[in-house]
């Protein structure tokens, strides 16, 4: 690829993404793992804002998460990845949205709420916007207690939660315990530093819908909670 090629590519993506007025994706992205993702960004540009109607609209939202999915993926990097791993988890996005992301899947998600719990919501800033691409409308919280009230106030498809809160370093299973043992059954997603097995069968077995630390997971684990409720 030529310089000016590569500076048209630049321009036709500056221009897609301003659209959604998140630059700042793709600002980061390209300084920190340009030449791998141009691939990535190339598939995103093909995307025709032409189309009329839903379709459309449609279009424009897998864009949206797609390029949200891919900065979490960069921006939370499995531990010990090189930046050309990191480079496919991203460019795997693409994928996963696109397949994903039905039609039926995008009407479901624009009437679902999602509570996340998380006492430093910042550090989900990424999966959070890949999420409300879609419609989904997103609650935060930051403690058990709080998060407690909120579900008896309101009607959550999802649940989300880390799992260390302090002083309690496994808040993530308090919230679930006291759920089951409620008799809430709402499909509830651990998203926290590890997936290891033993953690993930733990997980399951106090009744998890799952459990993981990649981006890519999660958006996949929601959209099939929300998708055996359609």
């Amino acid at each position: 690829m030529t310089v000016e090629d590569f500076a048209k590519l630049i321009d036709a993506i500056t221009k897609l993404l301003s659209v959604f007025v998140w630059p700042f994706i793709l600002i980061f992205i390209l300084i920190r793992f340009g030449p791998a993702l141009q691939e990535f960004f190339a598939n995103l540009g093909e995307i025709s804002l032409k189309i009329a109607g839903i379709e459309a609209s449609a279009k424009m939202k897998q864009a949206k998460a797609a390029a949200a999915l891919a900065a979490a993926a960069v921006s939370h990097p499995k531990a010990g990845a090189t930046p050309e791993a990191t480079a496919r988890e991203a460019k795997a996005a693409v994928k996963i949205v696109s397949e994903a992301t039905t039609p039926k899947l995008l009407r479901r998600a624009a009437k679902s709420t999602i509570l996340w719990v998380d006492d430093s919501p910042t550090n989900n800033v990424y999966e959070r916007q890949s999420l409300e691409a879609l419609g989904i409308n997103i609650i935060e919280s930051k403690s058990t207690e709080d998060a407690l009230e909120k579900i008896k106030q309101v009607h959550f498809d999802v649940i989300i939660s880390d799992m260390g809160r302090p002083p309690d370093l496994k808040a993530g299973y308090t919230l679930l315990d006291k759920l089951r043992s409620a008799g809430n059954q709402t499909p509830f997603i651990i998203y926290a530093g590890s997936r290891a097995p033993e953690h993930r069968a733990e997980a399951l077995r106090r009744g998890a819908f799952g459990c993981t630390n990649r981006a890519n997971e999660l958006f996949e684990l929601v959209l099939s909670a929300l998708g055996r409720q359609a």
